[in-house]
């Protein structure tokens, strides 16, 4: 282990790869991108097959396609006229269940933080943490 400028305690390993893991998890960092890895995670898809199964428009699922693939995350094979998107890599799965893991040791208390939990999450979040009633308008009863 190593000692980062920040003063906290990483492995060497992830030091010299921050940027490339901050880039993976911005890169996961979308819900619309997370719902198309789990969806290829059943098996490759059409961006047809995405949009109706998504309920997305072409344009919105072949942007987010665009940046999974730029990132090495899936990638396509053409059939035809037709492109099927796979993922590339099994790990990837292991990491979002991982994910979930810690999701769930914590009791999604991540979804309460300011920064990147929503209002309705963190409504929610609140909620479910408290157990008391509160409203659209964020006010207890």
């Amino acid at each position: 282990m190593a000692i980062n400028q920040e003063g906290s305690c990483v492995s060497a390993d992830i030091e010299t790869g921050l940027p490339p893991a901050a880039a993976l998890f911005h890169s996961l960092a979308d819900e619309t991108r997370l719902r198309i890895v789990q969806r290829l995670a059943r098996g490759e898809a059409r961006v047809v097959d995405l949009t109706g199964e998504l309920g997305l428009a072409q344009s919105t699922v072949s942007k987010h396609l665009a940046c999974l693939r730029d990132c090495g995350l899936i990638d396509y094979r053409a059939e035809g006229r037709q492109s099927f998107y796979a993922l590339t890599r099994p790990e990837l799965m292991d990491l979002l269940a991982s994910a979930e893991q810690l999701l769930a040791a914590t009791g999604h208390a991540v979804a309460l933080c300011p920064t990147y939990g929503s209002p309705a999450t963190t409504n929610a979040a609140a909620t479910a943490v408290t157990g008391d009633v509160i409203e659209a308008t964020g006010e207890q009863r």
